[in-house]
């Protein structure tokens, strides 16, 4: 196999250049480990002298659906806690007697649950955290479930809860014990981050509350009002993290032993779960725009500029971190990017 790194790095370059980003830290490799990894541009433009590295902690934003709510409910179903297939009704007293109590974890986890598609929490219940709990695990559904795939935060959101309520434990506490500390990932955290580990937090955009620019608490205002600990976002990492978390996922399922989810999991997760359905999902992951027949290679991103990549047909995986919402919310820009990283990264 080959590693084009330096078509990776005059394509992240650019990016820097035509302010896409302000800095990007990046990785491709396979079970052994990294292959080639660089960084570029800046941590924050209006601090021009202080470069991007490898150790800069990000946002996740999206990827705590995975980090974190995948990885939960993962190690929760090999543990026999519930069946993928069993109607919330039947093992959650939150979601029995109402529209929730006919849905299945499979149609969150593929978006098929026919959620609501509103995300803005607080302008739908308040800031009580009470208040939002119950909103949204005893909303009207947006259509009948398994008619449609429509991502929606809410899907995450309500998985969190449900893995709260089946392990006892809070999200932050069941991720860090099934998946982070067992894998090694000791940055990753759900935020607000102390100050000695926000200092080396790429920052995001503005705060339209106070006018000050967000480094170190999350970028989802949801989030925020959930004091951090929230299944849609909220959760930070690096690269070194995300590395040992992918490495894992492509490792021989006997070596599969650490954390709470393994080989079942994952080859699960793994695979098109949503039949005729498009467009096609696994569980929580999807197939990576461009991926051809022959080839298997899945992704998730993240809203502030994060993105991770597995391929197990090949045995490889790779990561792109940006705080691309330092400039704007348009995705247009670091799509390309990404798709044609995507490509340089598994050719």
């Amino acid at each position: 196999m080959t590693y084009d790194s330096d078509r990776i790095e005059a394509l992240l370059d650019g990016g820097v250049r035509d302010k896409v980003y302000p800095g990007a830290v990046w990785a491709v490799g396979d079970t052994a480990g990294i292959r080639v990894q660089g960084a570029t541009g800046v941590l924050d433009p209006d601090e021009p002298d202080v470069p991007m590295r490898l150790d800069t902690v990000f946002d996740a934003a999206s990827l705590t659906k995975i980090l974190a709510v995948w990885s939960s409910i993962g190690a929760l179903w090999e543990d026999g806690a519930f069946d993928l297939d069993q109607p919330l009704g039947g093992l959650w007293p939150e979601a029995t007697g109402h529209p929730l109590a006919t849905v299945t974890a499979r149609q969150l986890l593929t978006h098929t649950a026919g959620l609501p598609l509103r995300a803005q929490l607080k302008n739908l219940y308040g800031t009580s955290r009470s208040r939002i709990r119950r909103g949204v695990l005893h909303e009207q559904l947006h259509r009948p479930p398994g008619e449609a795939v429509e991502y929606t935060d809410r899907a995450a959101l309500i998985l969190g809860y449900l893995a709260e309520h089946l392990s006892g434990q809070t999200l932050d506490v069941l991720a860090t014990e099934r998946a982070w500390d067992p894998l090694g990932m000791h940055t990753t955290r759900f935020g607000p981050l102390p100050d000695e580990i926000a200092a080396r937090c790429a920052p995001t955009e503005l705060d339209q509350d106070t006018g000050i620019r967000l480094k170190g608490a999350a970028h989802d205002f949801s989030a925020r009002l959930l004091n951090g600990v929230c299944g849609i976002a909220g959760a930070f990492t690096v690269l070194d993290d995300l590395v040992a978390f992918l490495k894992y996922m492509l490792a021989p399922a006997a070596d599969q032993l650490r954390a709470g989810f393994g080989s079942e999991w994952i080859t699960r997760s793994l695979a098109i779960q949503t039949k005729q359905l498009q467009p096609a999902r696994g569980l929580f992951w999807h197939p990576a725009p461009g991926t051809t027949a022959d080839e298997d290679a899945w992704v998730h991103y993240g809203f502030t500029g994060t993105g991770m990549w597995i391929s197990p047909s090949k045995g490889r995986w790779a990561v792109l971190l940006t705080n691309k919402l330092y400039y704007t919310r348009d995705r247009g820009p670091l799509t390309e990017v990404r798709n044609i990283f995507r490509e340089l990264a598994f050719n």
